[in-house]
């Protein structure tokens, strides 16, 4: 099936669009080694995403409390401050011209994670690029946690878009898989991953840097 120019682009939060520096600052402020964020945050990632598809769903910042407390010894109040710091992020550097590059063309941009609310927000605001943004959409809002179908699919019809419409471009490959098989477009770039995962079904839009991967997406034939 040949995929059409997006009207709608959802970009992943976590790792995607922001840095996630300062948490590391912060596990290295509590006395842990910042070599530990990565362990942390994919252990998040399955504790969150496992409650979610056993019907026991939780907030984000409560499966990063939890996998905080599986690698480290710290107490409650020093995980707590270690979450505090995703309200620290701010945007990568090659995140302002894909934006912009973008609405300059006429699509709308909003962002698409289950983490918490207020994240994705006080990243753009960090950053001085919150007018690029239509809106941020947490999935927090139906107690779900992506790669769930039913993610994507609230996220287009909140933008008042067919899932074929709407492209989700992130730098993990669940996530874009995720997103294939509820009908978007799917687009992936390394940021935090090497290479696409081989055992998944291709990306629809792959390149070697963000920028790359805009430039597909406004590439590809219009309605």
């Amino acid at each position: 099936m040949t995929r059409l120019r997006p009207d709608v682009v959802a970009f992943d939060v976590n790792e995607t669009l922001l840095d996630l520096a300062p948490v590391r600052a912060a596990l290295v402020e509590a006395g842990q080694a910042g070599t530990l964020l990565p362990t942390v945050f994919t252990r998040t990632l399955l504790t969150g995403c496992a409650a979610a598809t056993t019907g026991t769903w939780c907030r984000f910042r409560d499966a990063f409390d939890a996998a905080l407390a599986q690698e480290t010894d710290l107490s409650a109040a020093q995980r707590s401050a270690v979450a505090d710091a995703f309200k620290e992020l701010a945007p990568h550097p090659d995140v302002e011209p894909a934006l912009r590059r973008l609405t300059a063309a006429g699509i709308r941009v909003v962002t698409l994670s289950h983490g918490s609310p207020g994240v994705a927000e006080a990243g753009l605001a960090r950053g001085g690029i919150t007018p690029l943004v239509e809106r941020t959409l947490s999935s927090e809002a139906i107690r779900a946690w992506k790669p769930a179908r039913e993610v994507y699919l609230w996220a287009a019809g909140s933008c008042d878009v067919a899932p074929d419409r709407m492209a989700l471009v992130a730098a993990h490959g669940w996530d874009v898989l995720g997103a294939q098989r509820a009908g978007l477009t799917g687009a992936w770039f390394p940021r935090s991953e090497r290479t696409y995962p081989a055992v998944y079904e291709p990306p629809h839009v792959q390149a070697a840097s963000l920028g790359g991967v805009v430039d597909a997406l406004l590439a590809l034939p219009g309605a």
